[in-house]
């Protein structure tokens, strides 16, 4: 049996998880408070919890030896009192490292949850001490995935190679106290960006005990590709898909059947309702919605050379999804019903985006989020995810395809669709121009040389107008071990 101090660990989190849905059903069934810790246990919430002392099992055997020994030898002071001290020592350490975690609160808060690269994000931490029993020392560690401002060189260049940062704050809290604290994040990149989980760790006076606990509690900061200005891309700042005016007056939407009626002359022979006709014993057509507004669907290929299973290239799928947004963007801006396909998935999928054309005001935010989520993994051809994904759309719908590449199949893909009669539009990355042969299908060049993509350059009248479109999220707040936190 050694004397010398050691670290004891002791995680089980079956067994605490079990324990915490047996005192939550005991505490229904006699009528009493749940306690709010036990249930963040029962849901799986809490992810560790771990107990650390630095006591060796001889402490307590030690003490009482002392004790033994100070009465057989004539009531020794000396060692009557060090016994006790030990006693009360291990007594009050433990209870205190009990209660240290009760009745603590960790609200994390953020101005915003959306926003576009470059964009600063506060982070607001509020840690309360919702009891009497102060706390000397309270240590939370955050993960976040990238460095605050705040911090040193070192720290920052050590959170890139880990691709997470441990944000670690230490609070002393007296009975009923609450402290605020701040940072301010830069996410430099478009993408899904996970913040937790966090751990907060606390113990007894005299830092003997201590108990740390962590907490699933995940958020997401979503940053969206950047937005240009059509005009900073090279493409017509009015009406750069063609004139559309008389298309809205002459067009209906053999999608939406409103209805039908008798036959006439003028109808035409494939609009014939053959059901109908056959339960009224005379010709009755079919009668559409008219066109009300424009329609555009914005397709995205993902790939960035010939064959998708060849790989990318990053700077050129950037373009290109950025490219995306900003038509978009302009699409909204005129009230347009605006959709987004690409052959290209979100993490942890094998299944292509698809964001059917809508109006609605969340739209664009709908379509914005879609492309930040977007990773180099194609599923498939785009010509393929367009043939299957056309005739679905409004007839009077105009398809755009952003593409860094211009193969053979594409440019088959978008004259059959134009033969069809479908508007179709090209825009192409790719390093030449797309070729003149396109059978009178409307087509632009953006090159790696456009202003937009020039580097240090800075253009915000996009970003404002689409922000002004999309609603802005409330601030996201979680209460460690209550009952708000999400599994």
């Amino acid at each position: 049996m050694s004397n010398s101090p050691q670290l004891v660990k002791r995680v089980n989190r079956r067994k605490r998880r079990r324990e915490a849905r047996r005192q939550v059903l005991q505490a229904i069934a006699a009528g009493q408070a749940v306690d709010a810790q036990d249930v963040a246990r029962s849901r799986g919430a809490v992810m560790t919890e771990r107990e650390n002392s630095i006591f060796s099992e001889a402490w307590l055997p030690l003490a009482l030896i002392f004790l033994i020994a100070g009465f057989l030898f004539n009531r020794h002071p000396a060692l009557i009192v060090l016994g006790v001290t030990m006693l009360l020592i291990l007594g009050v350490s433990a209870v205190w490292k009990d209660l240290s975690l009760l009745g603590v609160t960790y609200r994390r808060t953020f101005d915003h949850t959306r926003v576009f690269p470059g964009e600063p994000v506060t982070v607001t931490v509020t840690v309360h001490n919702n009891k009497l029993l102060p706390l000397t020392w309270l240590r939370f560690k955050d993960t976040l995935p990238i460095a605050p401002d705040a911090v040193g060189d070192f720290s920052r260049a050590a959170s890139e190679i880990n691709e997470q940062y441990t944000w670690q704050n230490t609070f002393t809290l007296s009975g009923f106290e609450r402290v605020t604290r701040t940072a301010v994040l830069h996410f430099p990149t478009r993408g899904y960006y996970q913040l937790g989980p966090v751990t907060y760790e606390s113990g007894d006076l005299f830092t003997l005990f201590t108990i740390e606990k962590t907490f699933r509690a995940l958020e997401q900061i979503v940053v969206y590709p950047q937005i240009w200005p059509l005009e900073e891309l090279g493409l017509p700042a009015k009406e750069p898909f063609g004139d559309i005016r008389v298309r809205r007056s002459l067009f209906t939407d053999p999608i939406k059947t409103r209805g039908i009626r008798d036959y006439q002359p003028q109808d035409r022979f494939r609009d014939v309702h053959w059901k109908a006709t056959a339960r009224r014993g005379r010709l009755q057509t079919k009668v559409y919605d008219p066109s009300t507004g424009m329609t555009m669907a914005v397709f995205l290929n993902v790939a960035t050379l010939a064959k998708h299973w060849m790989g990318f290239v990053p700077e050129l799928l950037e373009r290109a999804i950025s490219v995306s947004g900003s038509v978009a963007n302009y699409g909204a801006q005129q009230k347009w019903a605006v959709g987004m396909y690409a052959n290209g998935s979100v993490p942890g999928s094998d299944q292509p985006i698809r964001v059917p054309p809508s109006r609605s005001p969340e739209q664009l935010g709908h379509v914005l989020e879609a492309l930040a989520a977007v990773t180099e993994f194609a599923t498939g051809a785009i010509e393929n995810l367009m043939v299957r994904e056309s005739p679905a759309l409004p007839w009077a719908a105009t398809i755009v395809l952003v593409t860094a590449v211009v193969t053979d199949e594409i440019v088959i893909t978008l004259t059959r669709l134009k033969e069809a009669g479908r508007r179709v539009a090209l825009i192409s990355l790719a390093d030449e121009p797309p070729p003149q042969e396109l059978g009178g299908i409307l087509s632009y060049h953006i090159p790696a040389n456009a202003p937009a993509f020039q580097a240090g350059h800075q253009s915000q009248t996009a970003t404002e107008a689409a922000l002004s479109q999309i609603p802005t999220p409330e601030p996201v707040g979680l209460e460690l071990g209550q009952l708000t936190i999400n599994n």
